[in-house]
Order: structure tokens, then C-alpha cells, then sequence
């Protein structure tokens, strides 16, 4: 289900989110692109023993195609953020190749739910493939690929675990709330792939980040 998210129509939910909780010159794909530019520093610090490094410059450009990695309403409260900073974007919780479009970044917001999941009438193994399928485009096409997670600890688990690996190594930028990577794993992979990867303290905060990833 494809659509456009107002700039004010989750704000209720964004509001109940914050105590839970930028990119490419091209993907990283057959051609051999380059990941984008980092920096030393992040707002929060890294766990022990990471090498992961915030984003140095601008890399991404619009429009800006948003879609779930798990199916967890974190993707709604991202478009609601970027709704109010008043960027171009469209919203769709189950893209494919087929939806990628003219858009010249794709954000992935990583978050497991049993319920989201029912609700989009797949599995877990069949949102990874999905997932595969558009990022594999995405890398393909030359599209920046911005991954994040953004729920905190609520958002980890069995569930929304099985999907970090598999999306945050194919990310070329990555925005994930602190709290929900006190284990440092999600810093490991993004140091061990070059990502940079900027620490928030809380999905309100992606506003202090995202922007500055954009040309």
C-alpha cells in the first residue's frame, strides 16, 4: 500500500515514540561506488572496542522513497519527521523494485512486528526477501541507501534482530537511537562495513542528522 504520510498526521504517535527511542554517491553495488565521506565524531559515543564513524558530507539526494524493514510502525514516525522538515518523499511499507521509481534515495527503517507483519500478509523470511529484492535494485539503479533504527530497545529482540544484519550492511549511511544498540551491534556492523553510522538519543533527533546527509 503506497502512500503519502502528512506532516502532522502521526505527530500523536511520534509523541508516545520519543521515550523509546544523509548519503550515497552511489550504492555500493557491480560498479564499485564508493561509501560516502566519514567523520570522527557521533552524538553518542560508540561502544568500546568500535571503529564506527559519523557522516563527514552530504551524499544523498531526493526525492526519497521510505519503506519498513520489518514491518514496526518506526517507518511511520521517520515520514512524519521528514513530513515536518518538509522533504520529498513517498511512503511504502511493502516497495519492490517495481515501486523504486524516479526516487534517488531509499530509507529503510529497521523494526521487527508479528503484527505489522500479519497485517502486510508476510512472514519474516518473506519481508527479507522483499527486502533483498529492493535493495539489490536499489544498489543496481545507483540509489543511496540510508538505514535506521529508530525504536530503541523496544525494537530488538529475536524478531527485530533477524533483520539488522542483513539491512544495516548494505546501508551507505546509517541513524540508529543509542538505546537500542547498547550491545554495540549494529556500531560493529557498520564499522566492519565502512558505513558511517550517526548515535541519536532519540527518533525526535533524526531531525539534527538526516538533513545534513542530503546535497
Amino acid at each position: 500500500m503506497v502512500k503519502k504520510v502528512p506532516a502532522l498526521v502521526l505527530a500523536g504517535a511520534m509523541t508516545l515514540s520519543l521515550a523509546a527511542c544523509g548519503p550515497k554517491e552511489a550504492a555500493p553495488s557491480a560498479s564499485g561506488s564508493q561509501k560516502p565521506a566519514v567523520s570522527t565524531s557521533t552524538s553518542s559515543p560508540a561502544p568500546a572496542g568500535s571503529t564506527a564513524e559519523g557522516l563527514k558530507e552530504a551524499f544523498a539526494e531526493s526525492p526519497i522513497l521510505v519503506t519498513s524493514g520489518g514491518q514496526s510502525a518506526d517507518y511511520q514516525m521517520i515520514a512524519t519527521v521528514m513530513g515536518k522538515l518538509g522533504m520529498d518523499y513517498e511512503v511504502n511499507n511493502v516497495a519492490t523494485s517495481a515501486d523504486l521509481g524516479a526516487a534517488k534515495t531509499l530509507i529503510v527503517v529497521v523494526g521487527g512486528s508479528s503484527k505489522g507483519l500479519g497485517a502486510a500478509g508476510v512472514d519474516a523470511d518473506g519481508e527479507l526477501a522483499r527486502l533483498d529484492e529492493l535493495m539489490t535494485a536499489a544498489e543496481q539503479a545507483g540509489v543511496s541507501i540510508i538505514v535506521m533504527h529508530t525504536g530503541g530497545d523496544a525494537r530488538r529482540g529475536d524478531l527485530s534482530d533477524k533483520f539488522i544484519e542483513p539491512i544495516f550492511s548494505r546501508g551507505d549511511y546509517a541513524i540508529v537511537v543509542a538505546k537500542g544498540d547498547e550491545d554495540g551491534l549494529m556500531a560493529g556492523i557498520c564499522a566492519k562495513n565502512n558505513i558511517p553510522v550517526d548515535k541519536i538519543d532519540s527518533i525526535s533527533d533524526v531531525t539534527t542528522v538526516l538533513p545534513a546527509a542530503f546535497k
